[in-house]
Parts: C-alpha cells; structure tokens; sequence
C-alpha cells in the first residue's frame, strides 16, 4: 500500500489561500460528517485530514496541483449517494466538495441542449428542462439528492435507461480537472465525431479516478406529450420477472420497467404510510409508456394489459404518484429494520432476469440475513438488498462473503457483470480483480498510471495500481 504525506499545517494553508479558509473544514466534526457516503457498515468508514470546497474548475485545478507537488490523496465527492464506497477517503487526505459548482448555465432551446456545473442536483435539471418544453432522460433513483457530476462520473442508470440509455448517453461534452491538475474539454456538441480517442466517454464512469468533471454539455429531448404509467400486479414472482422479455419483444418500447419484490412492497408501504393493493402478496411492475400521439398511447396501453393479463398479472391498474413514492422509499424504509446493509448491483442480459431473480433468491435463502429485492427490470439491472439485522459482525461477514461468492459466480456465467450502475468503488476493488480479464485489467492500469502517475486521485477505487 502506497503511503502517503499527512495533510500538515503548511498543507492546510495553501488549502485556504486556493478556496479560502472558511472552505477548509478541519474539525472532527466535519471529517466524521464525511466518513461514509451512503455506506452504513462501519467497517468501510475512513476519516478524511480535511474537507475542501472549491468554488471554480480552477480552484479544482490548482487543488490537483497541490496534491501531486505534496503527494497528497484527493477523493472528490458529489451528492454522497454512493452505495460502492465511492466517496470515502480510503487512503486520508482530503475530500473535496463539488457542491458549491451548482450554477445552470444555458439552455439552448434551438440547440436542445444544457450547460451545467458538475454540482447541479441532477432534479433540478429535469426541471429546469421541463420549464422549457424539453427532457433530461437521466433519471437515477436518488434524483432528489444526487447531483450531476457523480451521476457522469458513474455512469447512473436509473428508472429510464430501459429506453434512453444510461447518463454517458445523455451527454455531448465535458469540462475535466486532469489527475495532475490542467484543464481540458472532451467531447463536442456534435451527432458523430470520428476524431481521436473518445476520452469524454473514458473519464466519464471511471468514478473520479481518471479526472474530475467540473461542467457537462448535456443533450435534451423533445418532451413527450402523452404518458402512462401501469401497475401490473403479479402474486407469482417468476411471472413478473418474465413479463419482461414479453413487453421489449412487442414492440411496446417502454420508458422504464421497475420491479419490486413483495418484501419490498410491505416495507415501503409502511414506511410510507401508504395503504396499497396487494399488500401481503402482490410484487409489483411499474412500466412506463410515452408517446407523441394519443391514439398510438392508447394502443400500446391496450395491449400492454392483454400482455400482462395474458401472462399471469392479478391486476393491471393506472399507476398514480403513490406507486412511484413506494418506489422511491424503497432502500431508505429498510434503515428502519437494519441500520446496517448492503446493496448489491448485479447486472446480466436483460433476456436472463427473470431467471438471475429466481436463482439468486434461492441461493439468499439458504442465508440468515434478510434480502430484498428490485430490478430496473427492463435492462437487466436487479438489486438485492441484504439487511445486517441482529447477526454479529463475523455471521455477517461470512455470510455476505459466502453468498457473494456464489452470486458472482453465477452472474458472470450468464454474461453479467459485477456492476450495472453503482460503480466498483472501494466495495468490489478484490472482485472487479478476480472476475476482470488480466489483459483488460491491464489495460485499465496502464491507463491510470499514465494519467495519474502518483495515483493521488481517487486511489483505492476501482482497482489497486
């Protein structure tokens, strides 16, 4: 393991003299508030030296200079919604914010597009685009919270990948702090460029290890006029899942396609103080379909319920905002049954949900924590939430390891990958190494190592150099 140099007084400093001293937090304070993201097991907590708040891409810059000159750990974060310990400090030295680059820019209603600063939350963009007649496809989950640079630097998914793709699809440009602290713009405003590398599209995923995004071109769409959204009930899960493949191959193109397992239908209901249909047996499929024309909205409507009908559903009901609330709340109503737990990413063909739920559900059955389950179901992405309750920090430990171990396993035999949308981050470091191709794990360490040859940005993410 690298070591490192402490953040010194004379560090701390120069600190103040780039963003000023009352954006340099020392106190124990600050650094415990930024000990974790999202992250609820205290074993992966590390405390930062510092906390910085840069105000400009230039105070960004000359933060990175300052690093490679002392040798110093730079870990950027943006909304704190990580759940791959991507925000966390592992090596010390500081945390830098990006919150206060919050500004909107322009919007261009001839150009269709957006200029923003990396820390616009990614909800106040769907809005501002909405105020226009316009549409921000990137929509993550923790769209009320998260803000926009991580999303770039993660590559978010969310309840609208299904159709618009993930957030890199979303972009035309960005405006990146390199490892060693110059400033450069990648990608241009264009449909199709030919021209060199497509770096815009390295930096953006790498998860703030190849450089930090200060500003983002993104692409807006016409907003379409007519919408629905279905609740299709099923008591049968492997019916749900399996509605699926049965929808794309209709043709119904749907905007997104959400499952929620019965656990998670309970738990979210009585977190939210909701009374919904199906409480104690339904699993639910919330499926979106927008359309410029009414009579086209219709139609696949008409035949999104003969679909589900046809194939097992229970009931086929309008969803209204309450379905979405549930949605919503899913992961933050287990807080309230286990303060610690895990959210796993797995992702596999879309064609091999159905079955990836059925296995891996058997396989967690056969463990002593609990585990609930969701999928961005229509682009093969599942979560499993797997709660800590009262075992003891071994039983944990063993029995998250052992499971694990099957469930990558399994995963990686149908074609998926350890990650869909959360990110490696310092969480999965051990497995992206095991399950990785050596040549093209090689191939990502060369290329870190020539962009950040003291490895001082974002170390111990993704992989070890």
């Amino acid at each position: 393991m690298k070591k490192y140099q402490p953040i010194t007084p004379e560090i701390i400093g120069e600190l103040e003299k780039i963003v000023g001293e009352k954006y340099v937090l020392t106190s124990l304070a600050a650094r415990e508030r930024y000990q974790t993201d999202e992250e609820t097991d205290p074993r992966f907590f590390h405390m930062p030296e510092a906390v910085v708040s840069p105000g400009s891409t230039e105070e960004v810059a000359a933060v990175m200079q300052l690093a490679n000159k002392f040798d110093f750990p730079v870990t950027p974060r943006s909304g704190g919604t990580s759940v791959s310990c991507g925000a966390i400090a592992v090596y010390g030295g500081i945390v830098l914010l990006m919150e206060r680059l919050d500004k909107i820019e322009k919007i261009d209603l001839a150009g269709m597009y957006m200029i923003v600063q990396a820390g616009v939350k990614t909800i106040d963009i769907q809005h501002a685009a909405k105020e226009q007649g316009l549409f921000y496809a990137g929509d993550p989950c923790s769209a009320e919270n998260c803000l926009i640079g991580g999303n770039l630097a993660t590559n978010a998914g969310g309840n609208k990948a299904v159709r618009y793709g993930t957030t890199r699809n979303q972009v035309y440009s960005i405006e990146v702090v390199t490892p060693t602290g110059e400033i450069t713009n990648l990608g241009a405003r264009l449909k199709k460029c030919s021209t060199g590398y497509c770096l815009d599209q390295l930096v953006i995923g790498s998860e703030g290890t190849l450089g930090i995004i200060t500003k983002a071109t993104l692409k807006l769409l016409p907003l379409a006029p007519y919408k629905m959204d279905v609740l299709a009930i099923f008591t049968d899960v492997q019916k749900a899942t399996g509605i699926v493949p049965i929808l794309v191959r209709a043709g119904l193109n749907p905007t997104s396609v959400e499952f929620m397992d019965n656990s998670f239908v309970r738990v979210s209901s009585d977190y939210s103080e909701l009374k919904m249909p199906h409480y104690e047996d339904g699993s639910y499929v919330i499926i979106s379909i927008e359309t410029f024309d009414e009579e086209e909205l219709e139609k696949k409507i008409e035949k999104l319920q003969e679909l589900c009908m046809a194939n097992g559903a229970t009931d086929v009901l309008d969803a209204n905002e309450r379905v979405w609330t549930l949605r919503r709340n899913c992961l933050e109503s287990t807080m309230a049954l286990s303060p610690v737990s895990t959210s796993d990413d797995f992702v596999v063909p879309q064609s091999s949900i159905a079955k990836a739920i059925d296995h891996l559900s058997q396989v967690a059955g056969n463990y002593p924590f609990r585990v609930f389950t969701l999928a961005h179901a229509g682009d093969g992405n599942l979560h499993f939430q797997i709660l800590k309750g009262n075992l003891s920090d071994k039983e944990w430990e063993d029995s998250l390891n052992s499971f694990h171990a099957k469930a990558y396993e399994y995963i990686y035999a149908q074609g998926g990958r350890l990650s869909g949308e959360h990110g490696i981050g310092a969480k999965k470091v051990r497995q992206l190494e095991k399950y990785t191709d050596p040549v093209e794990l090689g191939m990502m360490r060369a290329i870190k190592k020539a962009l950040d040859p003291k490895d001082v940005l974002n170390p111990g993410k993704v992989f070890n150099i």
